[in-house]
């Protein structure tokens, strides 16, 4: 047993006696912080919100929020987390707590009513409330939105609030609150505390009853454990394995976190091609690449929710080898590779290559994804169509990633990937090359949308029945066209 520990709301917490796979939430609610609610225990309705000081994109700290039912105690060894009851100010002994600004907007508009939900919608919202680059926009004289329903006059992302889900209060007032919230005081701590560096990562071996949570310090001393334990559980944002932990009661003896190693957090933008560590997470890769690859930029919105891609990594989406994965279809698209390494060196696999089954790889035992790897330049024409029960933070029935040439007319270069079709997720072959050198024409694409309806091999199952996803293949390739062609005349 080693002394790991977490500064919670300030204080200094140890996580013992706590098992090693407890969640952030048990943990908590065990120490009497019980506005961390558990609903769903999957990451899907964002009741156990909690803020976690992370590197911070614009400014050194940023507060990150994201699931605590999915994010094991241990992993949070060496950090920072506030709660909902941590944003309040204590009073001087005998006075009330002085409510935080997002708390009092959502008092005053409306927003609680069983309260159930309420202090994880909190959370979420301070972490949109303090995101360093939200700004208000010029033109809110009538008090609306100045761009969008999404985001309102004073820049608050309402895509923050997606992984937050209320059954009884309605989401109008919860909008009205988001809407309303100002900018930070200037002495504002947890402002302040954006100002400061993120508590540096920390080397964990915490054991109990003879099962280990390790963080080792470096990437050399992570893949050596794994040669000695291949049988190990690599994790990163545990969005996978906590839903393993929590509804299927799976227990591992040795679990290894590689979220933080420095070796798989670097977002390299060179001349011919962009690399991604595989430990950074979706958030991190858009704020970072900022709308340079426009395909990923259409993909991350509709990936999960925001609570979830806050700790959601490539590398953990690839290892799981889903074939419903949100990512595969438009890292195909890219032409991707995935960076392998183990104890002996590294390798450089095709993403095309890299499933061999359902959820099985080339991934040897003993190596982990390090990074993922994409040629440069991107094709100017792309899409990420995701087929889907809800809009947003649903699992997908289809998704299909495209990206092509276009030229003179032309489909000079066709690539485009599946998901949700196969017992892997695929590149449509067929359909590119019933592409390629054809006029960007209504025939072409109706010919070519048959083709794609007829790639994989899709199943009836409980989201959608087999002829439903082949019929969604050929229409998103027509609508792909409509698109491209909107207003053009012959």
């Amino acid at each position: 047993m080693t002394a790991a520990r977490i500064t919670v709301n300030g204080k200094d917490t140890p996580i013992a006696p706590a098992a090693s796979h407890t969640t952030a939430l048990d943990f908590l609610r065990e120490r009497g912080l019980t506005g961390t609610k558990e609903g769903c225990a999957e990451g899907e309705c964002g009741a156990c919100s909690v803020l976690v000081a992370r590197p911070g994109v614009n400014k050194p700290t940023d507060w990150v929020a994201v699931n605590a039912c999915l994010v094991p105690a241990a992993a949070l060894d060496g950090q920072e987390i506030v709660t909902s009851e941590g944003l309040a100010t204590a009073g001087e002994p005998g006075t009330r707590s002085t409510l935080h600004p997002v708390q009092e907007e959502m008092a005053v508009r409306g927003g609680s009513q069983c309260g159930y939900c309420t202090p994880g919608f909190i959370c979420s919202m301070a972490a949109e409330y303090y995101r360093p680059d939200r700004c208000a926009h010029a033109d809110s004289s009538d008090g609306g939105d100045a761009t969008d329903a999404e985001h309102g006059p004073n820049g608050f992302d309402l895509h923050a609030l997606s992984g937050n889900l209320c059954r009884c209060t309605g989401y109008r007032p919860i909008r009205d609150a988001a809407f309303a919230v100002g900018t930070p005081a200037d002495e504002d701590r947890l402002a302040q505390r954006r100002e400061q560096s993120p508590p540096e990562p920390v080397a964990t071996d915490y054991t109990r009853d003879g099962k280990a949570f390790l963080r080792p310090g470096t990437l050399a001393d992570v893949l050596t454990l794994l040669r000695k334990r291949p049988d190990a559980v690599v994790v990163a944002g545990s969005t996978d394995w906590g839903v393993e932990v929590n509804i299927r009661s799976r227990r591992a003896d040795c679990v290894v976190a590689v979220d933080r190693l420095p070796e798989l957090r670097e977002l390299r933008v060179a001349s011919d091609h962009v690399e991604i560590g595989a430990a950074l997470t979706l958030t991190e890769i858009e704020r970072r690449l900022d709308g340079q690859v426009p395909l990923l930029g259409e993909l991350f919105p509709q990936f999960a929710s925001r609570l979830i891609r806050n700790s959601a990594t490539l590398g953990g989406n690839l290892g799981t080898g889903s074939p419903i994965g949100d990512s595969p279809p438009a890292l195909l698209a890219l032409e991707a590779s995935v960076v392998l390494a183990d104890a002996d060196g590294e390798r450089e696999v095709p993403l095309a290559d890299y499933f061999t089954g359902y959820r099985q790889s080339v991934r040897r035992p003993g190596e982990l994804i390090r990074a993922v790897r994409f040629p440069l330049p991107l094709s100017p024409v792309v899409a990420f169509h995701k087929i889907a029960k809800r809009r947003f933070d649903d699992i997908s029935s289809v998704a299909v990633a495209f990206a092509l040439d276009i030229e003179d007319g032309f489909v000079r270069k066709a690539r485009i990937g599946l998901g949700g079709v196969a017992a892997t997720p695929i590149r449509s072959l067929a359909t590119e090359a019933a592409l390629e050198g054809k006029l960007w024409t209504a025939e072409t694409v109706e010919a070519a949308a048959r083709v794609l309806e007829a790639e994989g091999t899709p199943m009836n199952d409980h989201r959608a029945s087999a002829d439903y996803r082949s019929a969604m293949l050929g229409q998103s390739l027509l609508k792909l066209h409509a698109q491209t062609t909107e207003g053009v005349t012959s």
